[in-house]
Parts: structure tokens; C-alpha cells; sequence
């Protein structure tokens, strides 16, 4: 049974928030969560609320679930929107400042037992 979390316009570039993703991608989601607690990067705060949302989507879809046997399934980070500004500069000319926005989802799996 799989559950998804998503948000949407988080104020982090995508290509920074796809560093922190790539180290949990694959990973149990208490290891995941361990992780994340030790991760200097900004968006590391933001997805650790977001496998928590994931895992309480999951224990709501079906309240038999132990949360030790998700593991995340997937994570991607999609661009978001991208607020452009001009700044001026020197001798009339400007420069172009990009703010960029990213969409996380994440997606969690339980593990089955084969046996």
C-alpha cells in the first residue's frame, strides 16, 4: 500500500533540494528520518516534516500499518515557480536575479515479507 505527501512553492532551489532527496531516496523511513536530523542543509527540515505527513497518511489509509516497515519508495523534486526581478547596476546596465521555488512528493512503501 503506498501513501503520498506533497508540497508545493517550497523557497528552496530544486537543485539543492535534489541533494538532500538523492540521500534518502531508497531508505527506511526511521534511517531517513535519522539522517535528516544531522543534515546541514536547509531543505532537510522540510522534508523530514513532509515523510512524517507521508507516514500519518499512511497510518490513516490503514490503521494496521507499523510504520518500521515503509520505506521510502520514491522522493522527486519538481521546479516550481520562479519570481525574476531586475537589480540595477553600474553604467545603466542590470543584472537579472532568479528566486526559484521547488514541489517535493514523496512517497512511501510497505515492505512485504516473503515468506
Amino acid at each position: 500500500m503506498e501513501a503520498r505527501a506533497s508540497i508545493k512553492n517550497v523557497p528552496v532551489a530544486p537543485r539543492k533540494a535534489r541533494l538532500v532527496a538523492d540521500l534518502i531516496r531508497d531508505r527506511f523511513v526511521e534511517d531517513a528520518l535519522n539522517q535528516l536530523a544531522f543534515i546541514h542543509k536547509s531543505t532537510s527540515a522540510t522534508i523530514r516534516k513532509l515523510i512524517q505527513s507521508a507516514v500519518a497518511n499512511a497510518q490513516h489509509q490503514d490503521s494496521t500499518i507499523d510504520s518500521s516497515n515503509l520505506f521510502i519508495k520514491r522522493i522527486f523534486v519538481d521546479e516550481g515557480l520562479t519570481r525574476k526581478w531586475i537589480r540595477p547596476r553600474a553604467r545603466g546596465m542590470a543584472n537579472r536575479i532568479l528566486r526559484r521555488r521547488c514541489h517535493i512528493t514523496v512517497v512511501l512503501d510497505e515492505e512485504r515479507d516473503e515468506s
